[in-house]
């Protein structure tokens, strides 16, 4: 299939109904085939076809999802092959696990709703379309997708139930709650592909994501071990490398997400593994190489937000506002997600551009009420929002709801700590935010949040040790945060000379010494009844004689003399 866009995707058409139904299954529907537009398509590209649809349905049912290369058979042996377009080219990214260009992504999603349009019991080609609307969606920060997504996949598996064979659809599914942030549900759905068909590679990254969503670090690091021995490859050593990070691996983290970049071969992949190197170069605190492997992602692909975004966050720590502004909007005009709009909302607030803050603040709320509206829960990034901005109260509520639906990740441990202590409660905020620090991996904010619990409970040791690190793991870690931990550390002063009192040893007593006799004194001196002179308690002043004369302190003899006879 060769298709070719020949413009970038334009903006989600107002008129589109997400909620269209679909083509009944068991054969074509009776008169014409339905229009594309009410298979819930993105707004696709003007695209030429080339090759028979036919043919192509049977592969990209089979490679998008299941990740099995299928050749399609020619009845002319001596045609040459053709030149791969952007649908065989995202075929053969999903095929590897890697990300395809959203070009790609688009002539992909357009040529399987016309394909099902007309062919409505290909239960494997609605798989594939309603995997692609879930990372079409992800990508774009459209939770408008998911929607068509779920309803795509629900008719996969009405035409071939998940029993029969259509794993793919689970996965989809899998995949669809976990970018909605049900990991309970995600990790439902991977399991029961892996206890089917547990050499399933496709399956493993859904469960990595809903294993780190539930805070089960545990299971994480044992997916992603099985996902690197069924599928070595760029995709494997991202994960790994993420896994290390999260370990507080630093070292381990930046040599394999090194090793996935120069193996990239790609674009889209390549810009990937380059913006993750820019992660990790930020939150070591070294905006300056944050900036730069940013900006070689954005080389190879301009639109790529989450290079955009960090490149912003980086150039607001080196002092470069302006620059980073630009890039803020620009990331939020390709993805306008609810942490970006955080971000440019503190960093205007920074600046004191008061009017510019509260007006990304409205926004950011009417993004999480879209995506609540279209079944993604929002309760951890507005938790955060209202325990920094809003309502503290309501951020403990949500966030404890939370955790006990089993979303117990450290950054849902850091946020409902956060909330506790911005409530007044700082005794229960503790040991959230202690869990926090401690699952292992380094970042700054964490830090900052249990260094200033421990503030409010006169615990100042060990705020101050907390302070210092966030400072230290990164000193610009956030425009509004960073410092105000600064000047929570000057107020501390500096710990008193020798180390705190409770790290000092008590000093070793020194052993009683032997009491040395008295000398015999030569006439009169005390005795015992035996004749045997008294113990002298040690060296001391003799008493005053009445008529107030000094008199020299004894000294004793070095052994007893005998008793006068």
């Amino acid at each position: 299939m060769d298709v070719t866009p020949q413009q970038p995707p334009p903006a989600l058409r107002p008129e589109y109904a997400p909620d269209a139904d679909w083509p009944p299954p068991g054969g074509s529907p009776p008169g014409p085939a339905p229009d594309p537009v009410s298979l819930a398509e993105p707004p696709p590209a003007p695209m030429r076809t080339t090759l028979r649809r036919a043919a192509f349905g049977l592969v990209a049912g089979a490679v998008l999802v299941t990740g099995a290369v299928v050749a399609v058979p020619d009845d002319d042996q001596d045609a040459a092959p053709p030149v791969p377009g952007p649908v065989s080219r995202a075929m053969t990214a999903t095929a590897a696990g890697s990300p395809a260009s959203l070009a790609d992504l688009t002539a992909l999603i357009g040529d399987r709703q016309k394909w099902v349009g007309t062919h409505p019991s290909d239960a494997g080609s609605w798989a594939v379309l309603g995997s692609a609307y879930v990372e079409w969606g992800r990508r774009a920060a459209d939770p408008a997708y998911y929607t068509r997504a779920e309803q795509a996949l629900k008719r996969s598996l009405d035409v071939r139930p998940g029993e029969s064979g259509n794993t793919a659809a689970w996965v989809g599914l899998a995949s669809l709650a976990n970018a909605r942030h049900d990991f309970v549900t995600a990790k439902k759905w991977g399991e029961t592909v892996r206890a089917r068909q547990p050499k399933e590679w496709t399956v493993y990254p859904q469960l990595i994501d809903a294993y780190n969503g539930l805070g089960d670090r545990k299971s994480a690091i044992t997916a992603v071990e099985r996902f690197t021995a069924l599928r070595a490859g760029v995709p494997a050593l991202g994960r790994a490398a993420e896994m290390y990070r999260d370990r507080g691996w630093r070292e381990d983290a930046l040599a394999t997400a090194q090793d996935a970049a120069n193996r990239a071969t790609a674009p889209a992949e390549k810009a990937a593994c380059l913006a993750r190197l820019g992660e990790l170069a930020w939150e070591r605190g070294e905006p300056k190489e944050a900036v730069a492997q940013y900006g070689a992602a954005l080389r190879i692909d301009k639109g790529h937000h989450a290079s955009l975004a960090g490149r912003a966050r980086a150039l607001a720590a080196l002092g470069r506002t302006d620059e980073a502004l630009r890039d803020y909007r620009a990331a939020l005009a390709k993805s306008p997600r609810p942490a970006y709009l955080l971000e440019l909302g503190e960093l205007y607030e920074s600046l004191g551009l008061d009017g510019d803050s509260v007006d990304q603040y409205d926004k950011l709320r009417a993004a999480l009420d879209a995506g609540e509206a279209r079944g993604v829960d929002e309760a951890l990034p507005l938790g955060r929002f209202e325990a920094a901005h809003g309502d503290a109260d309501s951020a403990v509520e949500l966030l404890r709801a939370e955790w006990d639906r089993g979303h117990r990740s450290a950054a849902v441990a850091d946020a409902l700590g956060w909330a506790l202590h911005r409530s007044g409660d700082s005794d229960g905020a503790l040991e959230y935010a202690g869990r926090a620090v401690d699952s292992g991996g380094r970042n700054a904010s964490y830090s900052y949040h249990l260094g200033m619990v421990q503030r409010a409970l006169h615990d100042y040791g060990a705020a101050r040790r907390h302070l210092e690190e966030a400072l230290r793991t990164n000193p610009e870690f956030s425009p509004l945060d960073a410092p105000l931990a600064q000047e929570a550390l000057d107020t501390l002063g500096q710990p008193p000379a020798g180390g705190p009192q409770d790290m000092r040893r008590d000093p070793v007593p020194e052993p009683p010494r032997a009491p040395a006799p008295e000398p015999t004194a030569s006439a009169g001196g005390p005795q015992t009844s035996g004749g045997v002179p008294a113990p002298a308690a040690g060296p001391q002043a003799a008493p005053a004689p009445a008529g107030g004369g000094a008199q020299a302190p004894v000294q004793p003899s070095a052994a007893p003399s005998a008793a006068a006879g």
